[in-house]
């Protein structure tokens, strides 16, 4: 095929598109089955209804062919899972008992078993379920939801494309299961799960696939020739299929790198990569290998991780070159529109003129199907079009919201010293303890406490103007009261206020930082029915006025025992927002940390003597191609240090690591030169504390031993088993006690028997190290 008969054949399409609706309808039905107000079948006819809908939206906006098999009740990799029959032991009666209960079980655990561990998908905020596999993990298909969601598209008429997790991604994404060797590999079971996969693409095929897609995003990463060839192996087999549709394999998130080759090679019909700036390589990548001859590519040139409009010239002209390196050349975003918010149109806050910089999910299928139009019929068909687009580019760039004089000339004058502590850790840690006075194994919490209904009415309340703010800060003084009081009795040692203003630890301090943007509706999914709005970052930051003390200082009055000032870290105000792409990240990371560093010295000034600078998303940032890793973690380090480094030796500076894998940052973590450092540990049984002796860590750290994540509530036993494996790799003298994460999600009844659990626990633990 020539270019010109390419472009005319260029098509649209996404790989997969925000699952909620427009009113968060899915969080809601899912959240009134586990209460028993929503039945099964209601459960269903919900999340049917919200499939049409999306469906719906991409075919009138324009979209050729779209996605099944993307929408969940809870998460993709764990739909894989149940797919090719991976249910661990511990859920097998369940899921045969009721195979949605037993789901959920999966995904959260019962009081008497525990779920599978949730990590961070890649490099964003979206968590899966890892799969636990071993050797004598049996695979056997089931194709039931994949075929069913086909066939409900089919039936209105629409081309669809199912989409699946690939078989390597898949692999290479799962865990050991409990009492399988650590060292074991799940990647040597891919001869048992290619014929699963290969059932289930017949089964596709006989339900009226055309094209099937085998999401593998783990090839963007670095491979091992042994895993290179355990790709070529898995494409060759299913690509040598007879009985099956068309395959396209698509990789995000970066560049494809040395699997761009295997799979340019492989039998399969089509690729889809990423072209938008954080791959850009893969352009050159595919003109080195010789293109796609006879196949297809979908060009990933719209970013589907972030909100501001496409640049649609610079983009055609990435698509231009496209059209010779393969037989047909369609237009998508860069990866499943998931990541993004559903429709910026709802936005009323936002300034018409700011607003014209934004493309949530629809945005973006708007621009995904201009393209394409562009692309096949030529440029002066979406002519005016391209006129917008370039207005709105040169409003954003001339805007005054995005640079401040005063702001850059202070990140200008950072110097080596400003991000240094002005005593080593020996030194300070025995300053902290002479001043703090705390137990061995000292007991805490990570900072918030449960988001009552009541708390979101009265902020809703105070929102909709039904209250006025002196009756709203009444009843956060009541909340602070209440939660300080249940954490003195309980027996904590050092106690936390509970966050009750704060609607979310991202946006709560973007609201009131220069530079922010906040949405009302731009809901994007976190975990199973976690729905968070990342704030915008759309200009420099800076810090008008004094975010916490007020209500940290009223807390601290309430008790004689240190109360955390709690403080959301520079790397993760970027990580869970959107942001710029119009300066370097470590840029905008300084100004941020800059602004929080007057906070930090503030709290000490108003007599706060432990503060927590959380940052979970240190790993889930960590680029992922070691070659990029060094310059990120130079900056993400030297930001936390810039927050925290102006506070005397005696202030105790915490932070807080969470669901993520940690070992591959165990270094960057001791560059944080945090005196306390909380992580989750529940869930994937201490892990982490091994990670951190085997390094050598030399501060304190509290790994956890309370997964909040899961409805269950662990005994003081459990939890007493979790500080004992932890003080195998931890001394008893810098081992704290304390949940997983924050509590913020959980219920006050089993917050409170899991903190009582795990006070029990301590005392258990410190009278065994007194008498041994």
């Amino acid at each position: 095929m020539t270019a010109k008969s390419a472009a005319a054949a260029a098509r649209s399409t996404v790989y997969g598109y925000p699952r909620q609706g427009q009113g968060r309808e899915l969080k809601k039905a899912i959240e009134g089955y586990w209460k028993g107000r929503v039945d099964a079948d209601a459960l269903r006819t919900t999340a049917a209804e919200l499939r049409r809908t999306n469906w719906r939206h991409l075919t009138d906006a324009g979209i050729h062919e779209v996605p099944t098999g993307d929408f969940s009740y809870y998460d993709h990799v764990l739909d894989t899972s149940v797919m090719v029959g991976a249910i661990p032991a511990r859920h097998r009666a369940a899921v045969e008992l009721d195979a949605l209960d037993g789901y959920f079980a999966m995904a959260r655990g019962t009081q008497d078993v525990a779920p599978l561990e949730m990590t961070k998908w890649f490099d964003t905020n979206y968590h899966y379920l890892v799969p636990e596999l071993g050797p004598g993990t049996v695979f056997t298909a089931d194709s039931t939801k994949q075929v069913s969601e086909l066939k409900e598209a089919l039936a209105l008429g629409l081309t669809a494309r199912p989409v699946l997790v690939g078989p390597i991604t898949y692999l290479l994404l799962a865990k050991p299961a409990p009492g399988v060797a650590a060292d074991f590999e799940p990647l040597t079971l891919l001869d048992r799960l290619l014929p699963v996969y290969a059932e289930v693409l017949a089964d596709l095929r006989a339900a009226g696939a055309e094209w099937v897609q085998l999401d593998e995003p783990a090839l963007v990463q670095d491979r091992t020739p042994a895993e290179l060839n355990a790709a070529m192996r898995a494409y060759r087999d299913l690509g040598g299929l007879t009985d099956r549709p068309q395959i396209l394999v698509a990789s995000y998130f970066d560049r494809l790198g040395e699997a761009l080759h295997v799979l340019a090679k492989a039998p399969v019909e089509g690729l889809a990569l990423d072209f938008t700036e954080a791959a850009a390589a893969n352009l050159d990548d595919l003109a080195a290998a010789g293109g796609l001859p006879g196949k297809r590519l979908v060009a990933g040139v719209v970013d589907g991780r972030n909100v501001w409009v496409n640049d649609l010239t610079k983009s055609l002209a990435t698509l231009g070159t496209l059209l010779g390196l393969a037989e047909r050349v369609d237009v998508a975003a860069s990866c499943s529109l998931l990541h993004v918010p559903l429709d910026a149109a709802g936005e009323r806050d936002i300034e018409p003129q700011i607003l014209r910089w934004l493309a949530f999910a629809r945005q973006k299928t708007a621009e995904i199907v201009t393209l394409a139009k562009g692309l096949a019929q030529g440029t002066d068909t979406i002519a005016a079009e391209l006129a917008s687009n370039r207005a709105d580019l040169a409003s954003r760039a001339g805007s005054a919201l995005t640079s401040d004089p005063a702001v850059r000339a202070r990140a200008a004058a950072v110097t080596d010293a400003d991000a240094r502590r002005s005593r080593p850790y020996d030194e300070r840690t025995a300053a902290q303890r002479a001043h703090l006075g705390l137990p061995p194994l000292p007991t805490t919490t990570i900072g918030s406490f449960p988001q009552t209904a009541e708390l979101r009415t009265a902020r809703a309340d105070l929102r909709a103007r039904r209250i006025d703010v002196a009756r709203y800060e009444e009843r956060i003084r009541a909340e602070i009261q209440e939660v300080i009081s249940f954490q003195e009795e309980t027996g904590l040692d050092v106690l936390v206020h509970g966050e009750p203003e704060r609607n979310d630890m991202v946006q709560y301090f973007a609201e009131q930082l220069t530079g922010y943007l906040a949405t009302q509706h731009g809901w994007v999914q976190s975990y199973g029915t976690r729905y968070v709005r990342p704030p915008i970052l759309a200009g420099d930051i800076s810090r008008p006025e004094p975010m916490t003390v007020r209500w940290t200082t009223y807390a601290q009055s309430l008790t004689g025992r240190p109360v955390k000032g709690m403080l959301t870290g520079p790397v993760t105000m970027l990580a869970w927002s959107f942001v710029r792409d119009d300066q370097p990240l470590g840029d905008t990371a300084r100004q941020v940390a800059l602004a929080l560093r007057d906070e930090v010295n503030d709290l000490e000034a108003a007599g706060t003597s432990v503060i927590q600078v959380d940052e979970p998303a240190l790993r889930e940032t960590l680029p992922l191609r070691a070659a990029d890793r060094a310059a990120y973690l130079a900056w993400a380090t030297e930001a936390f240090r810039l927050t925290t480094a102006g506070v005397r030796p005696e202030t105790q500076v915490h932070t807080h690591m969470c669901y993520a894998e940690f070992g591959d940052i165990v270094q960057a973590i001791d560059d944080l030169d945090a005196d306390v450092i909380s992580l989750e540990a529940a869930r994937s049984h201490m892990q982490v504390a091994r990670e951190l002796a085997e390094h050598g860590y030399p501060r304190e750290a509290g790994p956890g031993v309370y997964d909040i994540h899961s409805p269950r509530v662990p005994s003081a036993d459990e939890a007493a088993a979790l500080l004992r494996k932890g003080l195998e790799a931890i001394p008893a003298e810098r081992l704290w006690v304390n949940p997983d994460c924050g509590l913020k999600t959980r219920g006050w009844p089993e917050t409170r028997a899991s903190l009582e659990n795990l006070v029990a626990a301590a005392r258990t633990v410190r009278a065994e190290l007194a008498g041994s």
